[in-house]
């Protein structure tokens, strides 16, 4: 029924100013990406992956229905069929390089990832990348012919970015966008090594690397019973931090301000602000204790990078031969995997993902000074060429040094400096986040070398 109420809402939208309701549409959009994902897709996802018996690195390639062989021809089956239906709007490829002379690739051994690029309108070198892990494995990590069925280690993975990119690519976006299925990670962490570099040499600018790494038990070896929590672990200072810069760090601080860990601080944001009934813990580790994944090779390039992940592990179900030992079942299999949890840890992955695309490129070049002084100033590059119409302006934020995240900001306009009078530099940390029309903002950067995200 049109009501009087309704008549002069509809009134009130058209007197808004065009961008108010564009800020509006872009909100909606992040709502309904973070709502998206199927539970049912990524269950049918983890059936295909589970049902190719092993996706041991060095397994089978020639079979069509076993092996990592028949794997990534399905995977890669799968992300063109994506493609076709937003009319080609992802390239897809494969990822590859020979390994060998390893401890656990001792023979040449070609190690093959599939990716799909949905690029961007605006600023298409500007990437952020999602990657699940292809392969699985047994007790052995050597044992490439028993079932290795590596259902939430890490098919669950493979199945949201799978969905991620189903989700995705029915939007267009300023920045590109990479959907990667990962081999090698059980052998070395070679397909991400591999991509990472081809990805460096290309010279590709990732601001973001989100690597999903069993995203689908939500029953813990300890008992606990948790669907509404998630971590995401991201490292300190950068590993290609020179001495010079380790040396300016240590006077001006940023070992808690890296881009990963702003990048952690960011999809903690996008959680609160559009996920339901689910809460992202950082952790301020590379990853779990003394293990890895596969965004640790976008680390060692400087790349930020992290880990998003289920919060309870059950160690009964990862890397294990399928047996029954005293009256304990083990085994990676599919009746372990929450699929509505890994739907919403691939809501999470998407609508960050959309964030991150949507917004501006990070401000560069952000460098500050305030020594002495009542006040703090920063500044930084003006926007790209490509990206200047899309930035509205910058957002300063800062926290006192033993907060975690962000606790006071100001919007300060489109300038490349600023300066917060009264606010003493030496009691507080600072960032600044680029601010798009749409209201969308970059991930805040720490000034230097400490927490640049690159130009």
């Amino acid at each position: 029924m049109f009501t009087a109420r309704t008549y002069l809402a509809a009134l009130l939208l058209a007197a808004l100013p065009a961008q108010a309701q564009q800020n509006d549409n872009k909100q909606q959009m992040l709502h309904a990406i973070a709502e998206a994902p199927s539970a049912d897709n990524i269950k049918r996802d983890i059936e295909k992956l589970v049902s190719f018996g092993t996706r041991h690195t060095l397994s089978e390639t020639e079979s069509d229905t076993r092996g990592i062989g028949a794997a990534r021809r399905w995977i890669k089956a799968e992300f063109e069929k994506i493609s076709a239906e937003c009319g080609g709007c992802l390239e897809v490829s494969y990822s590859t390089g020979v390994i060998s002379g390893e401890a656990r690739i001792p023979n040449a051994t070609e190690v093959v990832s599939v990716i799909a690029i949905q690029r961007g309108k605006t600023d298409p070198n500007r990437f952020v990348i999602m990657s699940g892990d292809i392969d699985s494995r047994v007790s052995d990590v050597m044992d490439f012919t028993s079932d290795a069925p590596g259902a939430n280690d890490n098919a669950s993975g493979v199945a949201g970015t799978l969905e991620a990119a189903r989700v995705l690519s029915k939007y267009q976006f300023n920045g590109s966008i990479v959907y990667a299925a990962l081999a090698g990670e059980e052998q070395g962490l070679f397909g991400g090594k591999i991509l990472a570099q081809q990805a460096k040499d290309a010279g590709w600018r990732i601001k973001a690397v989100l690597n999903n790494d069993m995203i689908g038990n939500t029953a813990g070896i300890n008992g606990v019973v948790d669907n509404t929590t998630a971590r995401v672990f991201a490292e300190g200072t950068r590993a290609n931090e020179t001495e010079a810069e380790a040396r300016s760090r240590r006077f001006t601080g940023g070992e808690n301000d890296s881009p990963t860990r702003n990048l952690a601080r960011y999809i903690d944001l996008i959680a609160d602000n559009y996920m339901t009934n689910l809460d992202v813990m950082p952790v301020y580790r590379l990853d779990r204790f003394a293990r890895g994944g596969h965004h640790r090779p976008f680390n060692d390039l400087g790349y930020p990078a992290v880990r998003i992940m289920e919060t309870n592990e059950h160690y009964d179900r990862q890397h294990q031969d399928l047996r029954t030992e005293n009256g304990i079942v083990y085994g990676d299999t599919i009746d372990g995997v929450d699929f509505a949890y890994a739907a919403k840890l691939t809501a999470l992955n998407a609508v960050s993902l959309a964030s991150l695309s949507w917004a501006p490129n990070p401000p560069a070049d952000v460098t500050i000074k305030g020594a002495v002084s009542a006040n703090t100033t920063l500044s930084w590059a003006a926007p790209l060429p490509q990206e200047d119409k899309l930035v509205k302006g910058y957002k300063i934020y800062w926290r006192y040094t033993d907060a975690s995240a962000w606790q006071f900001s100001r919007e300060v306009g489109k300038v490349t400096e600023f300066t917060l009078e009264n606010v003493v530099i030496d009691n507080y940390f600072f960032g600044v986040a680029s601010v798009s029309q749409d209201g969308i903002e970059s991930p805040v950067v720490f000034p230097g070398a400490a927490g640049s995200f690159g130009n």
